[in-house]
């Protein structure tokens, strides 16, 4: 999941004691309670500026609690901002598998992680839901600025809102209080499209589902996966509609779930959790796996010059029950007719070949009959022999370091087993020299 962090704004005035936090929480409280009343008057209640003045006391006391730390300050830098303000407790806490230190103030706690500032939770609020009431009071402004003259000044007060919902929501997830972070990213979606701000914020709507998702309440997730559609966000290679289809599955709607996979497949067609899914579908339903075929084919002619397609096609054919090996071959190699650059098909045929090698040598291990042995040692032979053409090709090709050297690995591996003859054993040194020095 994508992490959006902001700065929270310095406070103004540097508090000196934990009871001062707790005093200015106070104060604040009394100016939303003052500028509230303000509302009820119904000659005030008709001013623009009354509502402003809300909102901002609103926000105003969201801040009062929070101290003056900002996330991303170095522990250090906080010493000197909060001179004199020294935390209630610290402890060490695991937060998703990783020690952090917290300091525990008055009415926040700080989260640390190496060194410097992750996250501050309140834990006690000056008003409930200060944003939540802030968006309202800014709404209504809006609504009474009939000629506009306020638009710029409350868009960026919402936006504003709109950040510190997000930085809220990032906090509760590293918490792993991912229940909380779904309410809060969803509060910063929601609000994102309210007028005057108006800049759906997609990222956050697909965190709402996810982290609703991740907490086990899937029928929320499901509502902002939905809405992420309708929006043309589809999340990380089409993860939106893997997620609607497991949602509608699970609902027991199967004609919707694999509506959602084929959708997918034909914007994300080398998703793997797409492609998984359509496969176990079509390979478990009874379905014709023909179709999986047809879709490949609509990609196909959205991208004719993709060879990363033809791979995928071969990709399905070995996957299949029985492996299609002789389809799957010729579609690896026409991902070099489409793509001379390309190593993938190269990789694919012989990551393939090497596997099979490797499960022919097992049963031949087991073979007790001589005939059937060496026939098989023979099968495994010419099949080891057949991968190294193609991975060599493939570690031509390649520009990534990494890749070639797990080509290199493979090639040693294959090679070592026919070091006897002069041209492999050449080959198995190179190869072994490459993987030894990791370049």
């Amino acid at each position: 999941m994508k992490k959006i962090i902001f700065a929270l704004a310095l406070l103004a005035s540097v508090q000196v004691a934990n009871a001062q936090q707790a005093k200015d929480a106070e104060a604040a409280a009394k100016k939303v309670a003052a500028a509230k009343a303000a509302t009820l008057n119904e000659k005030k209640a008709a001013n623009m500026a009354t509502w402003l003045k809300l909102g901002q006391t609103y926000v105003e006391a969201y801040n009062a609690v929070q101290g003056n730390g900002y996330v991303g300050a170095a522990e250090a830098d906080l010493q000197l901002l909060m001179s004199g303000v020294k935390p209630l407790s610290v402890e060490t806490v695991q937060v998703q598998g990783q020690p952090m230190t917290v300091q525990h103030f008055e009415t926040a706690d700080y989260y640390f992680s190496g060194g410097r500032l992750a996250s501050i939770v309140t834990t006690k609020p000056a008003v409930e839901d200060a944003l939540g009431e802030a968006v309202k009071a800014y709404r209504k402004a809006h609504e009474l600025d009939v000629k506009g003259k306020k638009t710029k000044d409350i868009a960026e007060a919402l936006g504003i809102i709109h950040d510190k919902y997000s930085n809220d929501a990032v906090a509760a997830y590293q918490l792993q209080d991912y229940a909380k972070s779904s309410e809060l990213f969803g509060a910063a979606a929601e609000m994102s499209e309210l007028a005057p701000y108006s800049q759906l914020d997609t990222n956050a709507l697909y965190n709402a589902g996810l982290t609703a998702w991740i907490a086990g309440n899937t029928d929320r997730a499901k509502g902002y996966f939905i809405k992420c559609l309708d929006n043309n966000y589809y999340g990380d290679d089409g993860d939106v509609y893997a997620r609607l289809s497991t949602i509608a599955e699970k609902d027991g709607d199967k004609e919707l779930s694999v509506k959602y996979l084929e959708d997918g497949f034909v914007n994300y067609p080398k998703s793997q959790s797409i492609l998984i899914g359509l496969i176990n579908y079509y390979t478990t339903s009874g379905g014709s796996t023909d179709r999986l075929f047809e879709l490949l084919d609509v990609a196909k002619q959205n991208e004719p010059n993709n060879a990363s397609l033809w791979y995928v096609e071969g990709n399905i054919r070995l996957k299949m029950d029985p492996p299609q090996v002789d389809e799957a071959f010729a579609a690896y190699d026409h991902c070099a007719e489409v793509n001379p650059d390309y190593e993938y098909g190269y990789i694919g045929k012989g990551v393939y070949l090497y596997n099979h090698a490797v499960e022919v040598q097992e049963k031949a291990s087991f073979e007790m009959d001589d005939r059937k042995y060496e026939a098989l040692v023979e099968e495994y032979d010419k099949t080891l022999k057949a991968a190294i053409d193609p991975f060599e090709k493939g570690y031509e090709i390649t520009k990534d370091k990494e890749i070639k050297l797990s080509i290199a690995e493979y090639i040693k591996n294959a090679c070592f087993r026919f070091r006897d003859d002069p041209e492999y054993q050449a080959k198995y040194e190179k190869f072994s020299e490459i993987v030894a020095n990791g370049k």
